[in-house]
């Protein structure tokens, strides 16, 4: 009897060792399904300097992106990104030194991701407008990481017409088809694209024009986009703000900083990222709240 009572407290002993290892490794598990805490960041578009007077100055756009990083510099966001074109004549000097002399306001602490919009490297962009980019702004296609949000930053442009620079889009297409091959070595990350000008608005079968892409590239991109498990695309162009939809995978259009050409008052996205979900509530300048929630 002492033998077999001896043996049940071991086997019990032993059961409840297994129970509470299981139940610290399943904590663990859960610690790296979900290994980023929610955190925001301001999704900006066309500050486009010059475009309030057809190129005669830019006091109207220095106003309005000074206002955009002071509320970066108070409510301190994760990082800042802008959706794109970023002055209103392609390669302008002046413009361009505004814009950099805003943005290097914004406190170093928080990163600052520039998109190449099409006034930035022309509707048809060339060989000579791409290097022009890329010298004062960095390169016009990257990726960055911020906790769970993958975020891939795409030249919309090369979409819209290569015609001048098939090779550069070329290069492009190559890199994006090996990134997203890569992304499936990421486990529980958002895949998040930023591009300039949208894929589409609305509908992704509607009819081509100034703001969208070819409905040709369109489907075929959209489509590698879906399979690589990519659910959001921000974007700008439009100067106002729209939604729309391809099944899983959202089309979020933002209003300017710069010239509304809307309804929407010129203003940002306040992106907020918890685990998968993303809210991305649109604020004028005039209703930037006093802290993120």
């Amino acid at each position: 009897m002492k033998r077999c009572a001896s043996n049940f407290l071991v086997t019990n002993r032993f059961i409840i060792i297994v129970f509470f290892v299981t139940v610290i490794a399943g904590c663990a598990s859960s610690h790296i399904r979900h290994n980023s805490k929610p955190f925001n960041f301001f999704l900006m578009s066309d500050p486009q300097f010059g475009m309030f007077t057809d190129n005669h100055g830019f006091e109207k756009e220095t106003q309005n992106f000074e206002k955009a990083i002071e509320a970066a510099n108070r409510l301190h966001p994760a990082f800042v990104i802008v959706c794109g074109d970023l002055v209103n004549r392609t390669g302008d000097a002046a413009q361009i030194a505004e814009y950099k002399r805003i943005a290097a306001k914004l406190d170093p602490a928080i990163p600052l991701y520039n998109v190449a919009g099409n006034h930035d490297v022309a509707n048809a962009p060339t060989a000579a407008s791409l290097a022009d980019y890329r010298k004062n702004f960095g390169p016009d296609y990257y990726t960055f990481q911020q906790g769970d949000l993958y975020g891939i930053v795409l030249n919309s442009s090369l979409f819209f017409d290569s015609s001048k620079a098939p090779e550069e889009a070329a290069k492009q297409d190559a890199w994006l088809h090996s990134t997203l091959e890569g992304t499936k070595k990421l486990k529980n990350k958002n895949i998040v694209v930023f591009e300039h000008i949208p894929w589409f608005i609305n509908e992704p079968d509607e009819k081509n024009g100034y703001f969208n892409i070819p409905i040709e590239t369109r489907k075929a991109y959209i489509s590698l986009l879906k399979k690589h498990g990519v659910k959001y695309v921000f974007a700008g162009h439009l100067h106002k703000n729209a939604l729309g939809s391809d099944g899983d995978l959202t089309i979020v259009t933002t209003g300017p900083v710069g010239k509304p050409l809307g309804k929407d008052s010129s203003g940002f996205r306040i992106v907020t990222v918890n685990g998968r979900q993303l809210n991305y509530p649109y604020y004028s300048l005039d209703s930037i709240p006093d802290r993120i929630k």
